[in-house]
């Protein structure tokens, strides 16, 4: 059998492509499948693909992109399956998926973790939102073999137009990456959220909270993130998210938080900064909204907030209760090696590939 996986952007950088599949490729070797990793952009342009400028450089990674797929096309006829993450192409129409399974008659593999058919603004590239061409997602599942999907909502979407959907959560590695747990009785005591500039919107919620606890309390507010929110109303130290230090930062923390809004561009996240501070031991607090509800069980491994009171009196909760923090940890980590641990989804993943006949 032989396998190639096409993504948006260079291997083992862009958190999406490392946590729905590029963790299950070590599975593939040694289960003996052979595979071919194609990435659209190179690792300069993913770098800047969301900052402003650099149009050039950008205009010159996304032709080698194109140019790219255009002659991988010749070279299919040897795969049994094209796994596609999110889009063979990150601007215009779905043509390549189009040749794939209807000219070159190939079962593809369709996978998505977010609502991106939902049409939203870039201020990096806002000449791009014009060609991004987001409706082409529901005819990319309905000219798939099977169609994966990271949360419930998204399941429902993809179950439209696929014969074939699966629901496959967002996951981490439990046995090589995600396997340490927080010591709650470490010193300074820390409250923090990770995650990218693009939900810096959510911070809002929990400003205020966060505020009023610093002057009743001593304890470090945390953002560890791609870029420095600039806040205003709030005391806190920014980290820089770094691939090497990932798993030490996130054990700074112990108590992690996920503030989100309740519309539809939230449906389609799977909850997945609750499920890196819970495989680590970190209690989450998280908006109530989506796949959050089912990764957090509210009081037993983590709380719900919604309202800034509700997010005042969970957080006052946890930083007064280390025995608290530490239960719920424990908890945690048992509901995520359970249910979104590579360990636990392995098997779903190598089905997708297991056809009788995949020709």
């Amino acid at each position: 059998m032989n396998i190639i996986f096409l993504a948006p952007y260079a291997p083992f950088v862009s958190p999406s492509q490392r946590f729905r599949f590029e963790h299950y490729l070590q599975l593939l070797q040694k289960e003996g499948i052979q595979y071919n990793y194609s990435p659209f952009a190179d690792i300069k342009t993913s770098q800047l693909m969301f900052s402003n400028g650099s149009l050039f450089t950008k205009v010159k990674g996304v032709t080698t992109g194109f140019v790219k797929r255009f002659i991988l096309l010749f070279k299919l006829g040897k795969y049994d399956y094209v796994y596609i993450h999110r889009e063979a192409t990150p601007l215009g129409p779905p043509l390549f998926e189009w040749v794939i399974a209807k000219v070159l008659n190939k079962k593809i593999i369709y996978d998505f973790d977010d609502n991106i058919w939902i049409k939203m603004s870039s201020t990096a590239n806002p000449a791009a939102t014009l060609i991004k061409c987001r409706w082409k997602v529901k005819y990319i599942c309905k000219w798939s073999y099977i169609t994966t999907a990271g949360n419930d909502y998204l399941l429902e979407f993809a179950s439209k137009y696929c014969k074939k959907a699966i629901l496959i959560p967002t996951v981490v590695d439990t046995s090589n990456l995600h396997n340490r747990t927080k010591n709650q009785h470490e010193e300074p005591l820390t409250i923090g959220w990770t995650g990218t500039f693009f939900n810096f919107i959510y911070f809002y919620k929990i400003t205020q909270p966060i505020r009023r606890l610093q002057e009743k309390y001593k304890f470090r507010f945390v953002i560890i993130a791609d870029r420095n929110p600039q806040l205003t109303d709030v005391a806190y130290d920014f980290i820089k998210w770094n691939k090497a230090s990932e798993i030490e930062d996130l054990l700074k923390l112990h108590i992690g938080l996920m503030p989100l809004d309740n519309t539809e561009i939230e449906f389609g996240k799977c909850a997945f900064k609750a499920i890196q501070y819970m495989s680590l031991g970190i209690p989450a607090i998280v908006s109530p909204v989506s796949a959050n509800c089912k990764v957090v069980d509210d009081g037993i491994n983590g709380y719900w907030a919604d309202t800034e009171q509700e997010w005042y009196a969970k957080l006052e909760t946890l930083l007064l209760n280390p025995d608290k923090r530490i239960e719920m940890g424990k908890l945690a980590q048992q509901k995520i090696e359970n249910q979104y641990s590579v360990s636990a989804t392995s098997k779903i993943f190598l089905d997708l590939f297991k056809s009788v006949n995949p020709q």
